[in-house]
């Protein structure tokens, strides 16, 4: 066989193996689509004082698994305890108000009360003078004496019933549903709440990392100082559109870890993201803003999906561990060539 006839042959076998590997790659991404944007992900929280002020103590440590309710870090509560008394005595203060206003309302009623048997008296004694002066049995002036006090007496008790009236609107009413206490208790709750957020708690289990904190530095209310990071993992896979309309939310899947080559783990699709942030518009006003492009052919939309795995050793993994995620299709053939898709790159791992 010539040199030429050799040449010729393997780029006859280059030409096949070429078309071999393109239509492989083709039948693959639509039958059994593999996608390396994947991850394992936790929830963050973001941990922020809902009050002010110096920290005192710092209780955990970096890295450190944590539960809930467990006491984070502490803010000085000097201030806050002194908030407390004040409302304590507020609220003191407004009690004894009250207690003075009882005791001058109950004077109010015992005025009043006298004022109506005076002025009872004397509308008495101007009714029989009047009858005697009609029978001419005593004077115009001891008559108009009498009328006088009896209108003078009436306008003592007008006078009496307006003061009571008067302490009745200032002491509110009698009990718990009065006005002033209600503002002095409701005063004395906040201090109290106030006091209660000088300790951060987590709100749920998880682990404290990249801490950096220490004592003596400022809080500032609403400004995260820790973050907590769940212990729940969630992974997550981007996947082109077209590559998931033959799979089901209950579709099989494989995943390889980078930190664990040579290792693979069965999943399962659980949901499916109901859109991504090319297709979130912001009702700002603004006049909308059509897509251009000079390619023929756009770049695919990915779309994300999450996955459900049941093993002990993929809770170890952190927050954003990178993976494969590798989808198995029903047809049995083209799940052995995905299964064996999925080790391989496992394997690659030991390298890259």
């Amino acid at each position: 066989m010539t040199p030429d006839q050799k040449f010729a042959r393997w780029i006859k076998y280059s030409c096949f193996g070429f078309v071999f590997v393109f239509a492989y790659f083709l039948v693959a991404d639509l039958t059994m689509p593999l996608t390396p944007q994947a991850m394992a992900t936790r929830v963050v929280t973001k941990i922020a004082p809902q009050v002010g002020g110096q920290i005192a103590n710092v209780y955990v440590k970096n890295n450190q698994a944590v539960h809930k309710g467990d006491v984070l870090f502490e803010i000085n509560p000097e201030t806050y305890q002194l908030a407390v008394e004040q409302a304590e005595l507020n609220l003191k203060q407004v009690m004894q108000n009250n207690d003075q206003l009882d005791a001058s309302i109950a004077a109010a009623q015992a005025d009043l009360k006298a004022s109506v048997i005076v002025a009872e008296q004397k509308h008495r004694e101007a009714n029989r003078l009047n009858t005697l002066f009609l029978r001419n049995g005593t004077s115009q002036q001891l008559k108009d004496d009498a009328q006088s006090a009896a209108v003078a007496a009436q306008a003592n008790v007008s006078a009496a019933q307006a003061r009571l009236k008067q302490l009745q609107v200032n002491r509110g009413e009698v009990g718990d549903n009065n006005v002033r206490v209600r503002v002095a208790q409701n005063q004395l709750d906040k201090a109290k709440l106030n006091l209660s957020y000088t300790r951060v708690v987590a709100e749920h289990d998880g682990i404290v990392t990249n801490l950096q904190l220490e004592n003596g530095t400022y809080a500032s209310a609403g400004s995260p100082l820790v973050a907590l990071v769940a212990d729940e993992v969630d992974v997550i896979a981007d996947f082109r559109e077209k590559s998931l309309r033959h799979f089901a939310s209950d579709s099989r899947a494989l995943i390889a870890f980078d930190s664990k080559p040579g290792q693979v783990f069965e999943a399962q699709l659980s949901t499916l993201d109901a859109g991504v942030s090319a297709g979130q518009f912001a009702a700002d006003g603004s006049l909308a803003t059509p897509t251009t492009s000079s390619r023929w052919v756009r770049d695919a939309q990915r779309m994300r999906v999450h996955l459900a795995i049941d093993n002990n050793l993929v809770e170890q993994l952190p927050s954003g561990a990178r993976a494969t995620v590798q989808l198995i299709p029903e047809n049995s053939l083209f799940a052995l060539l995905a299964r064996a898709q999925i080790h391989f790159l496992s394997a690659l791992h030991y390298i890259y």
